[in-house]
């Protein structure tokens, strides 16, 4: 039996193929079409499913979208009439939308689907619509190696939702608990997000990143003022300071009056006030999702959590509720935003409304490693290579591992493109950028000079699962890059006395560890453990680095720059390639090195995607 999943229309569309209950493939519009958060239906998407798994589309017996539009077009009515007339300019705009696409999605998605793959089926037949929030439980759970789990849901909303309990168990899965909007955990952080200066439903993690530059100087305000939270995890917004429900931003001129002047500038100067409120928001963020898990806990006496929802994407949080043992396990979908739906969807459809068996494995989860893209076979990469003018040389599996791990210990920047592309919004070893994370230029030089991004922004190591430990307070399996942990306190540096009073993004230039690239100015780290099993070339690379250095993590980060999506394509990576300053390009077999290049190739990078 065949499921195809999809998402669409609002952000990030994806469509995920199941073949009895197994994930076969998944993957973001985005990829495709070099559209960062493409919200359009995922034609690609559903076409490269179909074709990673040699079928034709009479063998889908359903598809099924991963959240319901009537519901969520009967939020945006009642909404409107609950805070009337204030509103006004934003729901005249959102009606014409409404009318003309969402509201009729069945038809819509029958038209496009009809449009993509014949008139052969009668496609209305076969469409199914989940619930947003039990797309992402689903998501969640039935992919986690838990028989039973509880399974708690955090996002900006869903058609009412933007908080949810469920419990798992076997194919079972039902939601016992509700919060619904107007009141957000997901809308408040993204209230800050745009409050601080960047783009709300993209810029969330770069609020993260800036938290360890700032004092939490705000949480008093913020919890006197904005939200109320209850002992049990359950809060209320104070709708008053927000303008999310009723006009085109977030905030209003009290939400203004409270932080002392208006929203920062878009790329102006970030100050002490942003990281401050980045440090505050960040901490209060952190207590409500605590006092959730331990809600939840209490009352559901489930050793195992699963997360899901756009909020289970902060790493620095989960790496919180880790600490604080409320479960024995935590898995959290890679996926887990809107993409991650389309997943859901599949699976719910065919665990819940199907009622088939459900098979789990304890000591892995089903997701493959996240490996569930495009893959390219080497003739493919050199076909596309020798399109694109490119000079490269071919060579044999181990001397593509030992070129580029003596790439790195040489202190080169690598484009390294390798296997299927990684589903959702994390590099993973499979189109990444790796440098040595030794080297205490590296973390500015990639931002500024490879990603032309924020300086502030860190980096994430790639460990060898079995050495995680000797570099971090940790000893799990992180191979989603999802949990934040500190580095040992024996790889640590010593901090001089004038530098410790430095403030704000002066704290950059500190080397902290021995792998000053890929340790936070709070001596954090967002962990990716790389596993043989599911990556056994990644895995190799960063064996093969440790032969020649001792060290056995280094860094990654996606491969692509400011704005654009993570490249899918050997055309992608060597574009991306020839527009910034990388040195050497690994794609399967194939080492490109920079100098090697026809100049005339080389593009400005710099202007060429949209800022996020």
């Amino acid at each position: 039996m065949y499921i195809l999943g999809i998402s669409a229309y609002y952000h990030d569309s994806a469509a995920c193929l199941i073949k009895d209950g197994e994930i076969v493939a998944a993957v973001q519009e985005e990829r495709f079409t070099r559209v960062k958060h493409d919200s359009t239906f995922p034609s690609h998407s559903i076409t490269y499913c179909l074709n990673e798994a040699g079928i034709t589309s009479r063998k889908l017996d359903y598809v099924v979208f991963y959240d319901k539009p009537f519901v969520k077009f009967e939020r945006l009515l009642e909404t409107y009439l609950a805070f009337a007339p204030r509103g006004f300019k934003s729901f005249v705009k959102s009606m014409p939308v409404w009318l003309k696409d969402k509201l009729f999605q069945k038809s819509m998605i029958s038209k496009e689907l009809t449009k993509l793959l014949g008139k052969d089926v009668k496609w209305d037949k076969r469409l199914l619509f989940s619930e947003h929030h039990l797309s992402h439980a689903a998501s969640a759970f039935f992919p986690s190696p838990f028989e039973e789990a509880a399974v708690l849901t955090m996002d900006g909303v869903g058609e009412w939702t933007t908080t949810s309990l469920a419990i798992g168990k076997g194919n079972s899965l039902s939601v016992h608990k509700e919060i619904h909007f107007p009141h957000s955990l997901g809308l408040l952080y993204s209230t800050f997000t745009y409050y601080t200066g960047f783009k709300v439903n993209s810029g969330e993690y770069k609020v993260m990143g800036l938290a360890p530059y700032g004092e939490p100087t705000y949480v008093d305000i913020i919890k006197d003022n904005l939200i109320d939270i209850k002992e049990d995890g359950s809060f209320q917004l104070n709708m008053s300071y927000f303008d999310y429900c009723t006009e085109l931003t977030m905030t209003n001129k009290g939400f203004n009056k409270l932080f002392g002047g208006p929203p920062r500038e878009a790329e102006s100067e970030l100050t002490q006030r942003e990281m401050d409120l980045a440090a505050s928001i960040q901490k209060v963020t952190e207590e409500v999702i605590i006092k959730l898990a331990k809600g939840v806990a209490k009352e559901t006496h489930q050793k195992n959590l699963c997360l899901a929802g756009g909020v289970a994407l902060n790493c620095v949080a989960n790496g919180v509720l880790l600490r604080e043992k409320v479960f024995k396990n935590i898995w959290i979908q890679p996926a887990a935003g809107d993409a991650g739906g389309a997943l859901g969807a599949a699976l719910g459809a065919y665990f819940i409304m199907l009622g088939k068996t459900r098979t789990v494995n304890d000591n892995l989860d089903s997701m493959r490693g996240a490996y569930l893209g495009p893959n390219f076979t080497n003739d493919e990469i050199k076909k596309s290579l020798t399109e694109c003018g490119a000079n490269y040389k071919e060579l044999d599996d181990d001397a593509v591992i030992n070129e580029t791990a003596k790439g790195l210990a040489d202190g080169k920047a690598i484009g390294w493109m390798n296997g299927r592309m990684e589903f959702g919004p994390r590099s993973l070893g499979g189109r990444s950028i790796i440098a040595d994370p030794r080297s205490p230029l590296v973390q500015k030089t990639l931002n500024l000079k490879v990603k032309y991004r924020e300086s502030f922004r860190p980096f994430a190591p790639s460990v060898l699962r079995e050495d995680v430990s000797e570099w971090f307070e940790i000893d799990i399996d992180s191979p989603y890059m999802l949990i934040v942990s500190d580095v040992v306190k024996n790889k640590r540096l010593k901090i001089l006395d004038d530098e410790k009073s430095l403030f704000g993004i002066e704290k950059l230039n500190v080397p902290r560890s021995e792998i000053p690239a890929v340790t936070h100015v709070d001596y954090t780290a967002r962990i990716q453990t790389v596993h043989k099993e599911t990556n056994p070339r990644y895995h190799a690379v960063i064996l093969k680095f440790k032969e020649l250095t001792g060290c056995s993590v280094i860094v990654n980060t996606s491969f692509n720059v400011r704005g654009e999506p993570i490249v899918c394509t050997p055309e992608d990576a060597f574009r991306c390639f020839m527009g910034t300053e990388l040195d050497l390009l690994v794609i399967g077999n194939m080492i490109l090195n920079k100098q090697e290049q026809n100049i005339s190739l080389k593009e400005s990078y710099k202007e060429k995607y949209k800022l996020d």
